[in-house]
This record gives C-alpha cells, structure tokens and sequence, in this order.
C-alpha cells in the first residue's frame, strides 16, 4: 500500500474534530496520485459527503468543464482535494479549529503528490496556502512561488455559478496559467 494510501485510510477513521460527527463519509482526494496539477478546495458539501469524492454536484461539473476546455485534461489525470475533508454542517464555512486538525491530511497531499503547479479554488484554500488574509478577488490574476513549484489562485467554481460570465472568465484566464507552467513557460 502506498504512503498516499495510508494517509487515506488515516484519513476514513480521523475524529480529530466535530465534523466526524455529522458526516456521512470523509471526503480525501481524487485523482493521479503522481498529478503534475492539484486543485485545492475548501471542502465537501452534500453531494460530495454522500459521493466521497470531491467536486461532483454543479460546481464540479464546471470545474470539469473549464479544466477540459482550458487544459484539456480529465479527472484521470490531476489530483483534486478539500482542505477539510468532511462537510461542515449547512455547507457552512470551515472554523480555523476544523482547518487545523485537517491540515496535516492536506500536507500529507501536498507532500505525497508534489505537484508542479496547485490551483487554489477560492479563499479558504487561497488564504491557508499563501498565508495570507487577502481575499481571492485581489490575490488572483498572479503567479506565486509555492514548495516545488508554482500556485495559481482561482475563484471556486461555485463563485463562478453564482457571478455569471465574468467570473468564469477570470477562471479561464487563470487555468491558462496554470497550463502554461505546466508547459514549463515562466511566470
């Protein structure tokens, strides 16, 4: 069993915090566990709790869509994950308490996978990696140094359901950076 394996099965049994207790089921990450790209989230609401998986209910299917369009990659082939792993309850915003005791399971990704390039979907995400309070609308649009590689922070793909054509744009524009630095172009 490999070591981002192991982590997961940590991860299924964790009751580190209060969100063990209303969720259905953990919520690890999806993908190609060697990902040149790794989408970062906040977390898991109703479909992905009842689905174990991250991003499948209408956000998904966009995010699915911009990154097939833009990158013109599945699912197969990049990594996707939450920075809590089980759904707050009402799909309200993570507490910093339930951040912290997910954090070394998103660490573990971060370390086991290595990914070139992470793409961050709106500011919980955003904010935790660049450790920073700045918000998404200022923060994205750029390029910055993270680990091995590079971070592009986008809007969340519910943002995008929400904000109409304008938002989308801004998430294109930035999966274009993400592409392109998989590409190996500099920033």
């Amino acid at each position: 069993m490999g070591a981002l394996a192991e982590l997961r099965t940590e991860a299924l049994g964790c009751t580190r915090c209060a969100l063990a207790e209303t969720r259905t089921q953990v919520v690890f990450g999806v993908g190609d566990p060697k990902a040149d790209l790794l989408f970062i989230g906040e977390g898991p609401g109703r479909d992905e709790d009842l689905a174990g998986e991250p991003f499948v209910g209408r956000s998904g299917k966009l995010l699915d869509k911009l990154v097939q369009q833009e990158l013109g990659l599945d699912r197969t082939e990049f990594y996707i994950a939450n920075v809590v792993k089980c759904r707050p309850p009402g799909n309200r915003d993570p507490l910093p308490a339930e951040i912290e005791s997910c954090r070394p399971y998103l660490e573990g990704q971060l370390a086991l996978i290595e990914p070139t390039v992470v793409v961050t979907l709106g500011n919980f995400a955003t904010r935790l990696l660049l450790e920073t309070t700045e918000g998404i609308t200022r923060l994205r649009g750029r390029v910055y140094p993270f680990r091995q590689g590079h971070l592009v922070p986008t809007f969340h793909p519910a943002a995008a359901l929400r904000g109409g054509a304008e938002v989308v744009a801004g998430m294109r524009a930035d999966l274009v950076r993400a592409k392109r630095l998989l590409a190996g172009e500099t920033p």
